[in-house]
């Protein structure tokens, strides 16, 4: 490189890094969105880490050998400290069976997994919180599910199953429930656990395919509502009993999935319809069904905070369809009073734009993001991945009359609390933000409460990533940096394609340069001519005499301007072979396959000689790196001084100016030497078919013949040279390698026994001996001064790809073209390579906390957190006193930095709330757990300082636009729960269509208190079905209830033998009918139904019974045997237990979040003080305070430890010592104190 000679360094270090195309088929589903706020993709055997905000490449891993299939990243749902840091971990499977877990940052591969060598067909993390972290889900075909540690790839235990397994879904709300999908129909396992394998084979029910049940094959034309009645009949689609051959030719159902917005509900794709299932009725209870032109599905992504489905569509079009609200709006007249409490219906919100589909573009799948759900990727097979962000705008009111669809209406709440007058606010944080919840009848108002706006969603495309076009590629990179271009260089490569464009590449950023539109056929070569102009060469398909169409195109990069170099020539003629422009790019050999060759000027762009007829036929050629430019300066210089001196006045101020008046000139003629005579003397070698090397010299526009050397007897054919300084290489087809030492006159061969040299290279840079030699299998770099190989690349080998082309792109790293449509950029050594992402050069900022040193990362979240030793909320971390090295805080400046505008001007509003910063950061950290944990603290700690206010005992008869969403399930009001359930039994009442579901039905009813509803079912049952009479006595039972005490004290003794003898459920309902429903509870508790008895207390008990059974519940998942401590959290945060949820932060030492609860909590009125309370306080401040300390923030340690009162003295000497002396502890003896707990 020729920065060795200047005394300051260019910063132009190129990382290596690899430009990736188009998809493999079996790419396909390898695509996950993370918490962590990033994307990543397969694409053949490597994996892209994309950022959706800015659309950059971060990071590419290369370690698989096969295709990637699956790629997952891992759950973020824990509490992070320094000891389980905020880190990006991924795994990826690919076709030979092998799973990788990767540390991302660094690029390494942290443990390989390897059971089979098939395709992985599906897998993902565990995600019940507080068991290890580290599990992951494999499926091995055809028919294994393996739990493994991903942590130490250890295997925990292997399960096989009869049919072939094609993907699975877990429960979100029930670690132990699971289902399989397989080639015959679904596979429920209720008892999955990580420390042993399902124990059963899990039950089995087959779904008979939509399309053979005969109310289908009515012709549809009949009514003009034909599909839709005849999907209504489609009641059953899940049987016990495997169905007839006939009946189902092929299970078609392309993916099943839990929904993660209710409980035990989950839908089924088809490629025409999706279906929603209860799964307590295994009964369909709501269809989105395509009309008969519309465009069939591929995928679809259910969310989690409203009712809603992300659908991809073959066409890729992304449409979003939201859960209509089953309370009629008061101005809507109900048409159809049968369809309104029918099903669930999905209307059609918003949909994007659809991709032009070809035989080989066509949407491969979507992904959304976790955090907000309000944003969609598609990753099209070609490489493309477009961005799409769901953006809400109110209007007025009732302008989608038109379209027939109940209106939506904008959220209430920001961040979970109502907005205060001017606060600023960020509608489309998150889906739950842009829209409502879903009404339920009989709780919720249906008119819109005051603040609520009517709203309209739309997808805008907010960012695209392309990749490169098919292969073949032809590569040339720029001219070298040199100390004269140093302050304009820009390291660009060019890609020539097959379809004629050429592609420039900056390789500081890896980011597409320029697109330019050239030829009309496959470019065969590249040649710069300049830094920033290039010659382009392609050639079309040969006709049947062998002759072709020749482009040679003149392109400058600055305007774009391209025009054809050799004029009106190139139209049926021999094939152009090859170009080569000389070293001070003044002339161009043109060489032709059948035909002499051309020399052209490339300044004046004229032919200078094209060569007889009996000129020999050239097979390698090369210019000489030699000329006479200096001594023509020289004599130019001498000139010019002359001149100089005869018209200098003989003023002695005038000598001065002279010399400076001289370098102008040298500078204007330097500059104008290219366009002006000034013509060196440069030569150039080639070989004939006999291997004769002839040597020719150019001057202007005269040619000579110089010496000839006969051909070397070892060499074969010579299919390549190279020159550099004094070494000359020849490359032959044989794979010999001939070095010849021009000033020593000496040549040595050397055989690679790799067959052809098809190309070789010398390395930039003065002094730099260094060769790329390709061949038809690989490459290798030789250093030509030792004569010995540096290092080697072979396909099969070390590689699975074919390499098309190749260059140098620095003086030590190389770029490779290979067959799979990537290039890449490598060290000299050519090992495949990810890089570290802290290293990168990137454009544009990327906002990824986990970027970050786990210190740091904590340190910025604090900071975000809360500042109250300052008056006004900063952005700017140099204004706070934090000690570390520059560089960290460096790093942290510029997260802050690449946050939006909007997120910067919330965050620094002073009427932001404690517990909406908390969530907002959350949200922003992408922090599973926090946003799970804030969401329902913050909903219950100001419910019940509402109901405080009013003096209310219980925060029932609240207005009811803040209850919890019901994806949060049991710790929902039980208000709003009850209302829930009611409207769910409705709805299976209306689908159920057998006995067995009938019966469900009237036990749901009785649990539910709908006695009259019950009574009438199990009137239903027809005279010839078994159990007649037991349901006859069963209606006469229920309607005779009355609270006598002997009747009620037979009914309870009978239900208690009932329930010693197995028959759990049939007395619980007995229980249920006499109002002991609290017994009801107790039993199922004794008998482990948990999570049974706990929705029993939400339906039917009153506020006190019900938290006695639901804290019995919080107990036991706090028991070392379940270890679900963060759910316990969660279910007495709902009970408003603050202090105990306080107390239980602290002890499992989560000391941010428990100190910044329990302030939330002061702040509130919701913790009354007491000694036990002041005490809880103090611990928690104090340890929240040397927590601050250790990650350096000594304001926030001095700020929490003055709060603790008498349990903070200490620290806060502690630190005003320090403060003194000026010396600050090492982090290290801090975290040996912050481990002992302050009592």
């Amino acid at each position: 490189m020729a920065s060795t000679m200047i005394p300051y360094t260019v910063n132009i270090k190129l990382a290596a890094r690899t430009l990736t195309g188009t998809l493999n088929l079996q790419n396909k589903t390898a695509v996950d969105w993370g918490w962590q706020g990033l994307i990543a993709q397969g694409c053949h055997s490597s994996i892209l880490i994309i950022d959706p905000n800015t659309a950059q490449t971060i990071q590419v891993l290369e370690r698989h050998k096969a295709n990637v299939v699956k790629v997952k990243w891992s759950r973020e749902n824990y509490h992070h400290s320094l000891s389980s840091p905020y880190s990006l971990r991924l795994a990826s499977a690919d076709a030979a069976g092998k799973i990788i877990v990767w540390d991302v940052v660094s690029g390494m591969a942290h443990c390989e997994i390897q059971e089979h060598s098939k395709p992985i067909q599906d897998m993902d993390w565990l995600w019940a919180q507080d068991a290890s972290r580290d599990l992951l889900l494999a499926v091995h075909p055809p028919n294994y599910i393996v739990l493994w540690n991903g942590d130490t790839g250890t295997k925990l235990w292997k399960k096989s199953y009869a049919e072939n397994i094609l993907s699975f879904s877990f429960d979100p709300f029930e670690p132990s429930n699971l289902a399989l999908l397989t080639s015959e129909g679904i596979v429920f396992i209720t008892d999955f656990s990580h420390s042993k394998p399902p124990g059963s084979g899990g039950k089995k029910v087959y779904i008979a395919s939509p399309h053979s049940s005969p109310a289908h094959s009515k012709p549809a034309a009949a009514q003009p509502t034909g599909a839709k009645k005849a999907l209504n009949k489609v009641k059953v689609l899940i049987t016990n009993e495997k169905p007839t051959a006939e009946a189902v030719t092929l299970n078609d159902c392309l993916q099943l999935s839990y929904l993660p917005s209710k409980r035990n509900h989950m839908l089924l794709l088809y490629p025409r319809e999706i279906l929603i299932l209860d799964l307590e009725l295994s009964q369909t209870v709501g269809v989105v069904a395509i009309e008969r032109s519309g465009v069939p599905f591929i995928q679809v992504i259910p969310c989690a905070q409203r009712d809603a489905l992300y659908c991809l569509h073959e066409n890729g079009c992304i449409t979003l369809r939201v859960c209509r609200s089953t309370t009629p709006s008061p101005n809507e007249t109900v048409t159809d009073p049968e369809q309104n409490s029918q099903e669930l219906v999905y209307d059609l919100r918003s949909q994007c734009d659809a991709i032009r589909v070809t035989k080989t573009v066509r949407p491969y799948r979507v992904v959304i993001c976790p955090v907000n759900e309000n944003k969609a990727v598609l990753v099209v097979s070609d490489g493309r991945v477009m961005l799409w962000e769901l953006k809400a705008h109110a209007s007025k009111s009732s302008s989608n009359l038109s379209s027939g669809l109940p209106p939506l209406y904008s959220a209430v709440n920001f961040c979970g609390t109502p907005l205060r007058q001017n606060q600023k606010c960020i509608p489309d944080l998150s889906l739950n933000s842009m829209i409502g919840h879903s009404l339920i009848p009989g709780v919720d108002s249906p008119r819109p409460l005051a603040d609520q706006k009517e709203v309209h969603l739309k997808f805008l495309l907010t960012g695209l990533l392309s990749g490169l076009p098919l292969p073949p590629f032809s590569l040339r990179m720029c001219p070298p940096l040199t100390t004269k271009n140093i302050n304009h260089y820009q390291p660009l490569l060019a890609v020539g394609t097959s379809n004629g464009s050429v592609l420039v590449y900056n390789l500081t950023s890896g980011l597409l340069h320029k697109e330019l539109s050239v030829h009309s056929c496959e470019v065969r070569g590249i040649e710069w001519i300049s830094l920033t102009s290039f010659l382009s060469f392609a050639t079309s398909v040969p006709n049947n005499l062998g002759l072709v169409r020749n482009e040679l195109q003149h392109v400058d990069l600055r305007t774009g301007r391209c025009f054809a170099f050799r004029g009106e020539r190139g139209n049926d003629e021999p094939a152009i072979e090859m170009i080569k422009v000389s070293h001070l790019k003044q002339y161009l050999v043109v060489v032709f396959r059948d035909k002499p060759l051309e020399l052209w000027d490339v300044r004046t762009g004229t032919l200078l000689r094209e060569m007889a007829k009996n000129f020999p036929t050239v097979t390698a050629l090369e210019w000489s790196p030699s000329h006479n430019l200096k001594s023509l300066k020289k004599k130019q210089l001498a000139a010019r001084e002359a001149m100089a001196r005869q018209t200098t006045l003989a003023d002695a101020e005038q000598s001065s100016v002279e010399s400076s008046v001289i370098s102008l000139l040298q500078d204007a003629e330097s500059k104008s030497e290219s366009s002006q005579g000034i013509s060196a003397r440069e030569h150039f070698v080639f070989t004939d078919t006999d291997g004769q090397v002839y040597h020719i010299t150019v001057e202007g526009n005269t040619v000579k013949d110089g010496a000839r050397i006969p051909p070397d007897g070892s060499m074969g054919s010579i299919a390549c040279i190279a020159w550099k300084g004094d070494t000359l290489v020849l490359g032959d087809v044989d794979g010999n390698l001939n070095f010849w030492d021009l000033k020593a006159r000496l040549s040595r061969g050397v055989p690679t026994h790799r067959g052809w040299v098809k190309k070789i290279r010398f390395a930039p840079g003065k002094g730099n001996q260094k060769l790329l030699v390709m061949y038809t299998d690989g490459a290798e770099v030789w250093d030509t001064k030792e004569v010995q190989m540096v290092s080697s690349i072979r396909v099969g080998r070390n590689v699975n790809y074919r390499i098309l082309d190749i260059d140098w792109c620095t003086s030590d790293k190389v770029v490779l073209a290979s067959d799979d449509g990537c290039v890449r950029v490598l060290e000299m050594a050519m090992k495949s390579a990810s890089y570290r992402m802290d290293e990168q050069d990137l454009t544009d900022p990327v906002w990824c906390p986990y970027l970050l040193l786990p210190r740091a990362a904590l340190t910025l979240k604090a900071f975000l957190l809360l500042q109250p030793w300052m008056d006004t909320f900063t952005m700017d971390i140099t204004q706070v006193d934090y000690k570390e090295k520059d560089e960290i805080k460096g790093l942290i400046q510029e997260q802050l930095n690449s946050l939006s505008n909007d997120i910067k001007s919330v965050l620094q509003d002073p009427n932001l709330s404690l517990l909406q910063r908390c969530l907002l950061v959350s949200r922003l950290f992408g922090d599973e757990s926090d946003l799970q944990f804030w969401t329902v603290a913050s909903h219950y700690i100001q419910a019940f300082a509402q109901s405080a206010q009013s003096n209310e005992s219980v925060p029932e008869g609240q207005a009811a636009a803040s209850h919890l969403d019901i994806c949060h399930d049991i710790l929902c009001e039980s208000s709003f729960f009850q209302g829930f359930q009611l409207e769910r039994v409705r709805l299976q009442e209306v689908k159920r269509s057998s006995y067995e579901h009938t019966k469900k039905c009237a036990d749901q009813l009785l649990l539910l208190g709908q006695t009259d509803r019950a009574v009438q079912l199990l009137l239903e049952t027809s005279a010839d079905n078994s159990s007649y009479y037991c349901d006859s006595l069963k209606a006469c039972l229920v309607t005779t209830i009355t609270s006598s005490g002997p009747s009620q004290s037979t009914i309870k003794l009978v239900a208690t033998n009932m329930i010693a003898n197995g028959k759990l459920a049939e007395g619980v309902q007995l229980l249920c009918l006499i109002d002991k429903a609290a017994d009801a509870c107790r039993y199922l508790q004794t008998y482990g139904e948990w999570t049974r008895a706990a929705w029993l207390a939400k339906v039917r008990l009153n506020a006190a019974e019900g938290s006695d059974v639901l804290k019995r519940w919080a107990e036991h998942l706090c028991s070392p045997q379940v270890n679900q401590k963060s759910k316990a959290m969660l279910v007495l945060l709902s009970l408003g237990c603050f202090q105990k949820v306080g107390e239980m932060l602290h002890s499992m030492r989560y000391f941010d979040r428990a100190a910044l609860f329990i302030e939330a909590c002061l702040k509130y009125g919701v913790m009354e003080t007491n000694d036990d309370i002041n005490k809880l306080v103090g611990a928690a401040f104090v340890d929240y305070a040397k927590l601050l300390r250790s990650i350096g923030l000594k304001q926030g340690a001095v700020h929490w430890a003055s709060r603790a009162g008498e349990a903070g003295k200490q620290l806060l000497e502690d630190l005003s010592q320090t403060e003194g002396t000026g010396t600050e502890s090492s982090p290290a003896d801090d975290t040996d104190n912050s481990l002992v707990n302050i009592e």
